[in-house]
Parts: structure tokens; C-alpha cells; sequence
């Protein structure tokens, strides 16, 4: 029987000492992929540095500037932060969409991350909001884009020694809320064969003045669609418009893509429900954020 240690760091400076020392070493953050990989002989870590009993990396902090989320914060708890859901609502739902009950007690957004898959839930709601990943390593701390975390499936920009240790959002603008959507062939407990986000801000005549668009599980990585949001920055803004802006988001698709023709379709109806979830999350609470009506399947009202 080979021997893999087991490591419980109780600080960001003993984890990045650990991690340098052997390179060979994995993060446990939840271990809801990890483990799975690692009993399949996917990863064989020389030793798991369990990182959930370093505080910073398992709080949740909101203030003037906006979130501090910790790598290691299980999304059961995120999922329970009133204020985390009141002003990113689609964050927050993507959040809840992490796996089943179990699941959620120990996964988290640090380790969907890093899993770096590209049917993640999360990436898509944190690349509309401008998130930004706060990296520590043997040479420091540095940052970087979520959009430029992930490389390629299965692999990210952690260097040698580096983790992951939190993830900041920028406090939304008044009057702009976000929403995230995504298609899967069961209607729960599933990957996403295709998803979308939307982070859209209106001025106090209801008009788009500023808008992020983000699709996932569609290429090795989740992409920006700078078209869609061009799209939606408009002298008004209206169904066909986000119709528009979800074609832009379609276009992304190679034809070397699996799902073609198919898949264009459900990118575009998960776009376009994406940008009404955000619309409506802002006209339907004023200056505050929220989220709009939705059934069962998960689209709102008028996409079902």
C-alpha cells in the first residue's frame, strides 16, 4: 500500500511552504473532484494539504469595495449568505447548482475553479462580475482575471507552491444585477452541456448602459462575448435585442464543436434567458438586486 500524507495547514504561509516543498502535493479544498479523480488514477498526490482549517480561506466578507470570498468556503454557506445573494443573485445561484446536498456541505467555488473544468458553474457568473482570483505562493501574492485562470481543461495559472486563497468581486453598480443559466440533459444533479451568464447595468431610464456576457461548457475554456455585450449597450433594450446578443454568443461555437447546430440553439435561448434573468433582477426591485420569476426549468417567464 503506498502512504500519501495527509496535511492540515493552519495558515497561508505554512500551505504555500507545504506546496513548495513537494511539488508532487495536492490542495484539498472539498475534494469532491479531487478524491474521485484520485481513486480512478486520474491524480495520484503525493500528499492532500487540506486547506479548510485555514480561516481566510473560509470566510465570507462584503463591504464598501465588495466580496472577499474564501477559496475553501463550502457553497452550502455561501448559499445561505443573504446579503452574497442579494447582490449577486446570479452568482449566488450558480453557487447553489454545485452538486447534490452532500455535495455542497464540501465543495466550494475555489475548487470548482481550479478543477478548471469548462462545464463549471461558477466561472461564467464570476467572469460577468468582474472576479478576480488572489493567488499565494513562495514568491508572494498576485492576481488574476478569472477569465484568465483557467488555461486549458484541467489546467489553470498556479504555479509550483501556489494556491488559491480567495476570490474578490467588485460591489455591483446601483441598478445592476446578474443571472446564470445553463442546459443539462437531466433536470438536476448533472454537468452543463451548455451555460450562460449576464451581468447588465441600467441607467434611471431603464437603458443598458453597460454589459458582460459569458458562455461556458461550449470550448476548453469560458469565453467573454464582447459582441453580445456590444449588442445590449443600445438606446433601448428589448427581447430581440438579447435574441441578437445570444446569436453573438452562438457564433462562438466552431464547427468542430459537438453540439453544431444544436448547441447554437441552446446557447443562444440560454443567453437571451440569462440576459432577461438580469434585467429583471434590476427592474423588479428598483435600485436594488434581485432575481426574476422562474420555473421549474429554470428559465424566466416568456422562455419556457
Amino acid at each position: 500500500m503506498v502512504a500519501i500524507r495527509y496535511e492540515t495547514p493552519r495558515s497561508v504561509s505554512e500551505a504555500v511552504r507545504l506546496m513548495a516543498a513537494d511539488p508532487g502535493a495536492r490542495v484539498l479544498a472539498g475534494g469532491t473532484d479531487l478524491l474521485v479523480q484520485f481513486r480512478t488514477g486520474v491524480r495520484q498526490p503525493s500528499a492532500f494539504v487540506d486547506v479548510k482549517r485555514i480561516p481566510e480561506l473560509m470566510s465570507i466578507a462584503i463591504d464598501a469595495h465588495g466580496l472577499r470570498l474564501g477559496a475553501a468556503t463550502p457553497a452550502a454557506v455561501i448559499g445561505e449568505h443573504a446579503e452574497l445573494g442579494r447582490l449577486w443573485p446570479g452568482l449566488a445561484e450558480s453557487v447553489r447548482l454545485i452538486g447534490s446536498t452532500q455535495i455542497q456541505g464540501r465543495g466550494s467555488v475555489g475548487g470548482n475553479l481550479c478543477n478548471a473544468s469548462p462545464a463549471a458553474d461558477t466561472t461564467c457568473a464570476l467572469i460577468v462580475n468582474r472576479a478576480e482570483c488572489v493567488i499565494a505562493g513562495p514568491n508572494g501574492e498576485r492576481t488574476v482575471p478569472v477569465e484568465a485562470f483557467s488555461i486549458a481543461p484541467g489546467r489553470t495559472v498556479l504555479q509550483p507552491g501556489e494556491l488559491l486563497v480567495a476570490i474578490r468581486v467588485p460591489r455591483p453598480a446601483a441598478r445592476t444585477s446578474d443571472a446564470y443559466l445553463r442546459l443539462i440533459p437531466r433536470t438536476e444533479m448533472d454537468i452543463a452541456v451548455a451555460g450562460a451568464a449576464a451581468s447588465v447595468t441600467l441607467d434611471a431610464a431603464g437603458l443598458c448602459t453597460t454589459a458582460r456576457v459569458a458562455i461556458g461548457a461550449v470550448a476548453p475554456t469560458a469565453l467573454r462575448v464582447p459582441a453580445a455585450e456590444q449588442a445590449l449597450v443600445l438606446p433601448a433594450i428589448a427581447a430581440g435585442v438579447g435574441v441578437a446578443a445570444g446569436g453573438h454568443a452562438g457564433r462562438y461555437l466552431g464547427d468542430d464543436q459537438h453540439r453544431l447546430a444544436a448547441g447554437r440553439r441552446e446557447v443562444v435561448l440560454l443567453d437571451d434567458g440569462a440576459l432577461e434573468g438580469g434585467l429583471l433582477g434590476v427592474q423588479g426591485s428598483g435600485a436594488e438586486q434581485g432575481q426574476g420569476e422562474r420555473g421549474d426549468d429554470g428559465l424566466p417567464a416568456g422562455h419556457r
